[in-house]
């Protein structure tokens, strides 16, 4: 009887929904002090940008650029789902990032550049030098590249100044660059290569990391051979330097194919090029979604839409003022990078930091050492930093005099113990939060609180963004109401400005991933008929407030009892010596999965059977013992990606004892071999 039960149980717990375990966090309200200088403290913005103001409302976000032509018309939905916004209308992304500041802010600070080693000085890059360069960029590659608009170019550049003058460059002649991450490989460059049609790479000879100076140069060499296997030739190798005047790469230049930028960029000292005036649905970029297997799929970006959007999230999100110092820390090879780094700050005339290394380096004081000096006081970086610093140095922050007003986390769920690390330690108590949630294909923010009008609430994202209207479905498209308890498919009812276009070169898997699902008619043109399914599970509180569970597929099915993975990391890490926690569900003849539970320690405790104990009971306590983990594996790291996020795959592929796959391309490869012995042996 009990297998049967449990047999009903399976077939009638939707595949969309989880009991969600974890319990509603307090909130907490921004100081009177941040309030006061807000850019956006007029509660009435989510009554402007209600569904019944839509899609009009955005016009308030495409008013804060300088068009050259205005639109006809806000959002064309002729083609649905690849919405067109503002049509009609012409503008210039670099032009707007840099020209139009000139005349009253030549002189201020666009780029702070920090290099990785402590000795080298920071760089401050004003507007007017960031016009000089880009223009000077923007000839070399219409002149000497034959570059034009709508041509792809694909970037394969570190964390130096040289990227965003090279985006921007593109930006000026309306070609569409494609930003590849600098710590992926030849290999994973010369896919999206192929995938663009680029006849041009752009890359750099060396960058620092962790205080080594890495030959990069070598990545282009396998980019060119492995795209001409694909039939795609790479005509120039644009490669640059470093260090201006020296050559850092170990790989030889080879003749008649690269060239060093630094030296070909003196033939065009003193050129001007005129920004070329886009149609505002003209691609500005593609950004492609990084995947352990199949075809990179090319998230392609419009222009006017996209940088309405950005900018629009930049200053009323983000609260960035003139007189800011702001500090994104993510990597530009990523969307956040593109987003909030690059065109979203500059569009609103920012002071913006750019590191080249990683945190750590030479210790666990760097960021906070940084912070100080420059004055840092707007912080953005993703929960995998924040967890690594907490593991590294918890007591680092407290020893720098630094003021951040404002914290933003971006790029997965944060749990709540991290979430007040990062709120006491790092914030010191009195910086507003924002926890971000978004996709490479949302452009940017899709849920976050407004943080001078919706108090904060550790692990939660909070409510839809001005304009964005979230919706929680089950499988059968029934909506799941906020404040039951269950989570499901969180979608966005309908389209906004920052919204990818479509996938680069393929508009079925466009509408077949993201559209097809919840589609009411596939021959509609009314928006109201194509809910964005964004792959992820939610949970919606009676305030509407979102909790993001992790990617659909990061769900546990446990005797029909379906768990967020993510809650029961979110449970381990109440534990105070766990730094990290992974979990993956492992094969189970009765009950279907059970979870796997993998943690590492913060500095100065020792593993030991008593603390794997008490941290599976902490799941048990704080979840309940449907969630208990089969095992709690206590290992020295956690294989992750350059970008530092755990690769749950390899874990989960070591439990389940199946292929790990090729693990050359992580930070840390040695670490699978030693947790492999570990846990098969």
């Amino acid at each position: 009887m009990a297998e049967e039960r449990e047999e009903r149980e399976v077939v009638e717990t939707s595949e969309a929904q989880i009991a969600v375990h974890w319990q509603e966090e307090g909130v907490i309200m921004p100081s009177v002090k941040f309030i006061a200088q807000a850019n956006m403290a007029d509660e009435t913005i989510y009554d402007r940008f209600s569904l019944d103001n839509f899609p009009n409302c955005f016009k308030e976000y495409a008013d804060l650029l300088d068009w050259d032509e205005y639109w006809t018309e806000i959002l064309d939905t002729s083609d649905a789902p690849c919405f067109k916004w503002f049509k009609g209308g012409k503008i210039n992304a670099s032009y707007n990032c840099v020209d139009r500041h000139l005349a009253k802010n030549k002189n201020k600070t666009a780029i702070h550049f920090v290099p990785e080693l402590v000795e080298e000085k920071t760089e401050h890059i004003t507007y007017q030098e960031l016009y000089v360069r880009v223009n000077e960029m923007a000839a070399l590659l219409q002149d000497f590249c034959g570059l034009k608009a709508g041509d792809r170019v694909t970037l394969h550049l570190p964390m130096t100044p040289d990227l965003p003058i090279t985006m921007l460059a593109c930006a000026r002649l309306g070609v569409i660059h494609s930003q590849v991450f600098g710590g992926f490989s030849g290999k994973a460059a010369a896919d999206r290569v192929v995938d663009s049609g680029s006849t041009v790479l752009i890359t750099m000879d060396a960058y620092y990391r962790g205080g080594k100076l890495l030959d990069h140069k070598e990545k282009a060499d396998t980019a060119v051979a492995e795209a001409a296997k694909e039939g795609q030739k790479i005509e120039k190798v644009l490669v640059w330097q470093r260090y201006p005047g020296k050559y850092s790469g170990d790989t030889p230049m080879v003749d008649g194919r690269d060239y060093f930028v630094n030296e070909e960029l003196k033939k065009y000292y003193g050129v001007r090029i005129a920004p070329v005036p886009m149609p505002a649905e003209a691609p500005l970029f593609l950004m492609y979604t990084s995947g352990t297997t199949g075809k990179p799929k090319g998230c392609q970006h419009g222009t006017g839409g996209y940088l309405a959007y950005v900018a629009g999230t930049s200053k009323y999100v983000q609260d960035i003022h003139p007189e800011d110092v702001y500090w994104c820390m993510a990597d530009i090879g990523w969307i956040t990078g593109h987003s909030y780094i690059v065109y979203g700050p500059l569009a609103i005339c920012a002071s913006s930091v750019m590191y080249e290394g990683i945190p750590n380096y030479p210790d666990a004081g760097r960021c906070w050492r940084i912070a100080q000096d420059l004055d840092v006081n707007i912080f953005h970086t993703a929960p995998t930093a924040i967890r690594a610093l907490r593991k590294i140095g918890p007591d680092e922050p407290a020893k720098y005099n630094y003021y951040f007003k404002h914290m933003t986390t971006v790029g997965e769920p944060i749990e709540p113990e991290v979430w007040k690390w990062y709120y006491e330690v790092v914030g010191k108590k009195k910086a507003a939060i924002v926890d971000t949630w978004w996709q490479t294909e949302t452009g940017g923010f899709l849920c976050s609180t407004l943080p001078a009008l919706k108090p904060m609430k550790p692990g939660s994202a909070g409510p839809g963004m001005p304009g964005i209207h979230p919706i929680i479905f089950d499988d059968e498209g029934n909506e799941v109401p906020a404040g039951t308890g269950k989570a499901g498919n969180i979608c966005i009812q309908n389209p906004w400005p920052g919204m990818f276009q479509t996938i680069w070169g393929d508009r079925d898997r466009f509408v077949r991933q993201y559209f097809e699902r919840y589609c009411k008619d596939p021959k509609s043109t009314d928006w109201r008929d194509w809910p964005y399914l964004t792959g992820d599970a939610a949970v919606m509180a009676s305030d509407g407030y979102v909790r993001i569970l992790g990617r659909i597929d990061d769900v546990i099915n446990v005797s029909g009892h379906r768990l967020g993975t993510k809650e029961i990391e979110s449970a381990a890490l109440v534990v105070p010596e766990v730094a990290e926690a992974a979990v993956v569900p492992v094969r189970h003849e009765i009950k279907g999965k059970e979870p796997d539970l993998y943690v590492s320690l913060r500095p100065g405790f020792e593993a030991t059977d008593e603390l794997a104990k008490k941290i599976s009971q902490a799941i048990v306590r704080e979840i309940g013992a449907i969630a208990r983990p089969r095992k709690v594996w206590i290992v020295p790291d956690m294989p992750k990606t350059r970008s530092g996020k755990i690769m749950r795959r390899v874990l989960g592929a070591i439990s389940n004892k199946s292929d790990v796959g090729d693990v050359m391309t992580l930070a840390n490869p040695e670490i699978v071999e030693h947790i492999t012995k570990m846990v098969q042996d």
